[in-house]
């Protein structure tokens, strides 16, 4: 459908009205882009062996990047949960850094090689370490924002974490903390629908996992989140209160995750194939591409060029990732009895 010159100003205006230039559309698809070869790329190195494990962040990467962008990238903290690489990405870790993760090699920034992958982890990016329990990040994130009050910094911490995280009392704990001290911290629930094979309405009574914000005296907000820009738009809202010591916000971004929930996961058993399809047609890093195209911004030439460039640097840190050597054995007590060393 072609559309009128009235119809395209409409379309074109949903970035430009939210501060944001041509120029920073296309890095956030960049960044889309990037994270799902990443991904990409390593589903087919476990399978072929070489890496022993990927939890997925396919479906996601909007959300991610969204809200990385409203975020000052240059003094908040992000404590990311698995399956955000591109929040990583977007808070400056490298491909390559990724990995070296991934290989489990003795320059992983995130543990010198001895945490599993989605344990990111980067101290000059400001990236907290994660651990396997789920959702312990959150009150890790409260903490930060506490002490960023205490010591009158101007920063916001930002956390994210699975639907199903929200069940835990990490996130109980930490929200009704930060309620109550009115704490500069943003908790983002990818509502990726599923908790490993348990769907959202096993997992939850109440119609919105936002709708629990009001216990904790914040506001909650609900958003789609496949679209970087109503994302992106939520986090900048929640930041900007944040700053202004109005207190915590909780967004919940509606996504999907099309993926199995790991390398080791057959999906298959608690989910149909035409669910995952319909869920493809939404694919945020698809419909993105599509609304770039649209006002003319994401041109031929510029996608060509793109893929090409991601092609090659994923390439290159694939390369020097199978190169790099392993983690020596004399080093297995080092980041463990105070030893100072590493990112």
């Amino acid at each position: 459908m072609v559309k009128t010159d009235r119809s395209m100003e409409v379309v074109e205006n949903r970035h430009k009205s939210l501060g944001l230039s041509d120029e920073q559309v296309i890095e956030m698809y960049r960044i889309m882009l990037l994270a799902r070869r990443i991904d990409e790329r390593m589903w087919l190195l476990n399978r072929s062996g070489k890496i022993p494990f990927v939890v997925s962040c396919q479906g996601q990467e909007a959300a991610q990047v969204g809200a990385s962008f409203a975020l000052d990238r240059d003094k908040d903290y992000a404590l990311p949960y698995y399956r955000d690489v591109g929040v990583v990405l977007a808070f400056g870790m490298t491909t390559q850094d990724l990995m070296l993760q991934a290989y489990a090699k003795a320059e992983d920034p995130n543990s010198g090689g001895r945490q599993m992958p989605g344990h990111f982890g980067q101290h000059k990016n400001r990236l907290v370490t994660g651990s396997s329990p789920v959702t312990t990040q959150v009150p890790h994130a409260v903490g930060i924002a506490l002490a960023a009050r205490m010591e009158k910094k101007d920063l916001v911490s930002f956390v994210t974490f699975g639907e199903g995280s929200s069940n835990q009392g990490d996130f109980h704990e930490g929200a009704n903390f930060a309620g109550v001290h009115k704490l500069p911290v943003i908790f983002m629930v990818e509502n990726n629908q599923y908790a490993i094979s348990v769907p959202l309405s096993k997992q939850v009574a109440c119609e919105k996992i936002s709708d629990r914000a009001i216990g904790y005296g914040m506001p909650g907000v609900t958003v789609d989140g496949n679209d970087p820009l109503e994302v992106y738009s939520a986090v900048k809202e929640a930041a900007d209160r944040a700053r202004k010591g109005e207190g915590p916000s909780l967004i919940e971004a509606l996504t999907y995750r099309l993926t199995p929930h790991s390398s080791d996961d057959d999906d298959r058993s608690y989910r149909e194939r035409d669910e995952v399809d319909r869920a493809k047609e939404k694919d945020g890093v698809l419909t993105f591409a599509s609304y770039l195209r649209d006002i003319g911004i994401l041109t031929e030439e510029l996608e060509k060029q793109m893929n090409d460039e991601i092609s090659s640097i994923i390439d290159d840190a694939t390369d020097y990732a199978e190169r790099a050597p392993y983690a020596d054995a004399d080093t297995i007590y080092r980041y463990v009895y105070g030893e100072q060393g590493g990112e």
